[in-house]
């Protein structure tokens, strides 16, 4: 333990001293991922898969606040689906600046959200969302997770109907913006993901703000039974086909990283709290104080002595 203690330190140190180049090139390997996997899992307009332009653009990103990384990624996939159907770029460009309106006017700081979310779930990782959200952002990032589970089902949903999309140009328009959305929207595994999550975020930001002991491994714990509580009465009710083992290796991956997560972020000792009581002319107030676990890094230096050797 008190080698991870020590390491954490150093990670921090670390980035104290190097954040001006680690920011643009934890930026650029963000941007860069999210590119990648629109190229692959749409791929569309064939111009956008060119590595020059996926580097130029994840540079473009490095440099600049997350906010264009998602904007540029919303083009890029719209881009994309307009190479494969007008009708479903039009509806998803329609959906995207309506979420642009609404929220980003009031939560700008969090929009990067709507982009990792649908990264996790490609990299089969999604459930760290609500947990780690609810651990640090509260209830706020309930939207931007949201919209990002919508903006993943909906490029599964044009990847795994390409060929539809794409020849039914003698159907009538109407007729198929109406499919499009009846598809997007009565999509079961979406609602399903989009409900879990959102529960799982509210119990774990609950949870967490308790002056209990062990409050974020308790909202952490939680947070995933309530994951797995909905997905399966779901899964049921519902008749979808979820694979089991999937399940259970995505989340115990996640669950993982939430907890790395949970260390990095608030490390603390218990065994030292303290409680402080006190008052003024209006209150009594009573304090719960526990301190973190800081420790500080060794500084080992070795001299070597030769020994002199007599003549």
């Amino acid at each position: 333990m008190m080698g991870l203690l020590v390491f954490k330190e150093r990670l921090r140190a670390f980035y104290g001293r190097h954040s001006m180049w680690i920011q643009p090139l934890l930026k650029f390997a963000l941007s860069l991922t999210v590119f990648l996997l629109l190229n692959t899992n749409l791929g569309y307009m064939t111009r956008l898969n060119h590595p020059l332009a996926v580097i130029a653009l994840s540079l473009v990103c490095a440099f600049l606040p997350l906010g264009v990384l998602t904007f540029l990624s919303a083009a890029v996939m719209l881009l994309h689906l307009y190479g494969l159907s007008l009708e479903l770029a039009v509806t998803s460009g329609i959906l995207v600046l309506i979420v642009a309106i609404l929220y980003g006017g009031f939560q700008p700081g969090n929009s990067y959200l709507m982009v990792l979310t649908p990264v996790l779930f490609f990299l089969r990782v999604p459930y760290v969302v609500p947990l780690v959200l609810g651990l640090s952002w509260g209830l706020s990032a309930i939207i931007p997770m949201t919209v990002g589970v919508f903006i993943y089902h909906l490029i599964v949903y044009a990847n795994q109907n390409a060929g539809v999309l794409a020849g039914s140009n003698t159907v009538d328009i109407v007729q198929k913006y109406t499919q499009i959305l009846n598809s997007l929207f009565t999509n079961s595994t979406m609602i399903l993901m989009a409900l879990a999550f959102a529960l799982a975020l509210l119990v774990v930001f609950l949870l967490r703000n308790l002056a209990i002991d062990y409050a974020w491994t308790i909202a952490t714990g939680a947070g995933t039974v309530v994951l797995l509580a909905v997905i399966f009465i779901g899964n049921s009710g519902a008749g979808m086909n979820l694979s089991i083992v999937s399940l259970a290796l995505e989340m115990l991956f996640s669950v993982i990283l939430a907890f790395i997560y949970q260390f990095f972020a608030f490390a603390v000792d218990y065994s030292r709290t303290e409680y402080l009581q006190f008052e003024d002319d209006d209150y009594y107030y009573y304090v719960k104080a526990v301190p973190k676990i800081a420790v500080s890094a060794p500084d080992v230096k070795v001299q070597r002595i030769n020994r002199r050797e007599d003549s």
